[in-house]
């Protein structure tokens, strides 16, 4: 009985090691996963910024509350991050997509024509609808994406640059040896 009870770790080794290489790679992330970071850029391939965000000293002063990013009439406007469209529709004559994502954050994109109906959920990288030439300020078409903090009980709404969302290649030092010198 000894013996046999010593054998059986070496028996079952095989199937047990097989076992856990097959969880560890299941769980493991794909090497073909998605892009890092909870949010991406809403137009593929990354687009130049042609106007940057311009913060206004109070909510209703001048400023520019996003920023603009040169496109083409007609290109694929996409989900910067997961979400639920919170609105798609004109104002003041321009087609406006906006998502609420979690955390309290909305962001918006415009001018697109939605392809999207209120109360859908999106992912990141959802194609939203297609952008329309007419934005102001822009020589061709472009898209003007904007973000905000949507204040809960005691906080006010806060315009935020939206380029802060995105997934930044973290910054990674290596320690510093001091030289060894052999004499």
């Amino acid at each position: 009985m000894t013996r046999m009870k010593a054998m059986w770790p070496r028996r079952h080794l095989p199937s047990a090691l097989a076992l856990a290489i097959t969880v560890i790679v299941a769980t493991a992330p794909s090497a073909t996963a998605g892009p890092e970071g909870r949010f991406g850029w809403p137009l593929q391939p990354r687009p130049e910024v042609v106007r940057h965000f311009d913060k206004p000293a109070q909510n209703w002063l001048p400023g520019h509350r996003g920023v603009d990013l040169a496109a083409a009439e007609g290109q694929a406007v996409l989900a910067a991050g997961e979400g639920i469209v919170v609105f798609a529709g004109t104002v003041a004559d321009k087609p406006v997509v906006s998502i609420d994502h979690p955390g309290g954050l909305r962001t918006t994109y415009e001018p697109v024509r939605a392809e999207v109906p209120v109360g859908r959920r999106v992912g990141r990288g959802t194609r939203l609808g297609t952008l329309e030439s007419g934005h102001p300020g822009c020589v061709t078409a472009c898209l003007h994406w904007g973000a905000r903090a949507e204040g809960g009980p005691r906080r006010t709404r806060e315009y935020l640059d939206p380029l802060g969302l995105l997934h930044a290649t973290p910054l990674r030092l290596k320690p510093v040896r001091p030289e060894i010198t052999t004499g």
